[in-house]
């Protein structure tokens, strides 16, 4: 379009001598800047998905986003090459030409900020350097944010974005997903939407895609060009993990032995890919005396073992699973109960026992004892008859009886004791 309209004022300039030289050479720096290198040609979707962009030059090079390959015409001499693409947050990515080719091919990268490509090759000993630098067309802050995609149960992905803050009302999105070897390329089969505006993708079959893939949310409206956004994605990341199968626990007299096997994933991974995450609690404890929790290795070959907490005590164990180089952790398993309901006496309790019993006890021997005293006040013993003959040698313990009582008079009968003195008769003749 840009070429048509220069093309179109260039022959207006011509079929007009008599144009002002001023005007001419206003024209002229217009042309210029119309065909300035870093300008580019638009497509429609994918071929037409992305703007291809095109430098005017002697190397004619041109730059195609959708197999990041970089293409210029071929020299007649030329000897050496290289090709450069400087990313903002990758750097510079070089990549060596051959003799008599005239194209490098990049690994797919994300292209929504702009990147900036040099071809330099050596021509007749002369090194010539060309750039072309490609931007993201549309208007600023159109393009979807905050995109992030999560596969779960090792078939499903959901994929998610948001509206651009600058974006129109009008604003319509498209999601494209390209494998890494560039040969499979497909659009969202299921749009999630928001008020009309698709804002997320669900995907129920993931055969195709490599370990990296591509993807590519570019919008369209009637008001305004709207930018696209990209990315790699590694699918292995962006993999939550099931939660371990068959958990099972075996106790003896000293431990418990846990073992699980390790959840279907998108791929097949060795054990050692895993790490998994234990969490071990007495069903009895309170939020706030919970246990920490315990990170196993998936070498350890999927079992953990530990001293067996108590006899009675009833436990609960729960496991997940996340990839061994990046702790992103997956739903939790359902707990696995093991030991008895009955809960473990504890030595609070067997204190608290021996307290109470030994306060029961006292409180027994104290009735008791108070009971006998009663019983002895309502109930003294009978004194008994002191008998002179046969208890002469303990008289002075009798003595000592009749003495105790002696202040108990009143309550019985007074006893008169009868002193009876022998008197000897005098002699008749007195």
């Amino acid at each position: 379009m840009w070429e048509r309209q220069a093309a179109a004022w260039r022959n207006t300039a011509l079929s007009h001598p008599s144009v002002n030289p001023l005007c001419a050479l206003v024209m002229a720096v217009l042309l210029s800047m119309l065909l300035v290198p870093s300008l580019f040609l638009n497509q429609d979707q994918w071929d037409k998905h992305l703007p291809t962009v095109e430098q005017n030059s002697s190397l004619n090079v041109k730059f195609d986003p959708k197999a990041t390959k970089l293409t210029w015409d071929c020299q007649e001499n030329a000897t050496y090459g290289e090709c450069v693409l400087i990313h903002k947050e990758k750097g510079q990515i070089k990549k060596k030409v051959k003799d008599k080719e005239c194209q490098c091919t990049f690994q797919d990268c994300s292209l929504h900020g702009g990147v900036t490509l040099t071809v330099e090759v050596n021509i007749n000993q002369r090194r010539i350097s060309e750039t072309l630098v490609y931007l993201n067309p549309g208007r600023e802050g159109t393009a979807a944010q905050n995109f992030s995609c999560l596969i779960y149960n090792a078939d499903f992905m959901n994929c998610t974005w948001a509206k651009g803050q600058a974006a129109p009302n009008d604003v319509q999105y498209f999601l494209y997903i390209r494998d890494s070897k560039k040969k499979i390329e497909r659009e969202c089969p299921h749009y999630l939407k928001d008020s009309g505006t698709h804002v997320g993708c669900h995907l129920q079959d993931l055969s195709g895609l490599t370990s990296y893939s591509y993807f590519l949310v570019n919008g369209t409206s009637q008001e305004a060009g709207i930018q696209f956004f990209d990315s790699v994605l590694l699918l292995k990341e962006i993999e939550q993990y099931n939660p371990p199968n068959n958990i099972t626990v075996h106790c003896n007299e000293s431990h418990c032995f846990i073992r699980w096997e390790k959840p279907r994933t998108r791929k097949t991974l060795s054990i050692r890919e895993f790490q998994y995450q234990l969490d071990i609690q007495r069903q009895s404890d309170t939020g706030s005396s919970r246990n920490q929790l315990i990170v196993v290795s998936g070498d350890m070959g999927n079992k953990y073992s530990f001293p067996r907490p108590g006899l009675r005590a009833k436990h609960t164990v729960k496991i997940r699973t996340a990839d061994a180089r990046k702790a992103h952790w997956g739903a939790w398993s359902q707990p696995a109960e093991f030991g008895s309901a009955e809960p473990e006496s504890s030595l609070v309790h067997v204190y608290l026992l021996v307290v109470l019993g030994t306060f029961v006890c006292g409180l027994t021997i104290s009735c008791l004892f108070k009971r006998f005293l009663g019983m002895h006040r309502l109930f003294p013993p009978i004194p008994r008859i002191k008998d002179k003959l046969n208890d002469s040698h303990q008289i002075d313990h009798q003595q000592i009886l009749w003495e105790k009582f002696a202040h108990d008079v009143g309550k019985g009968d007074k006893e008169e004791v009868l002193a009876v003195e022998e008197v000897a008769e005098a002699p008749a003749n007195a």
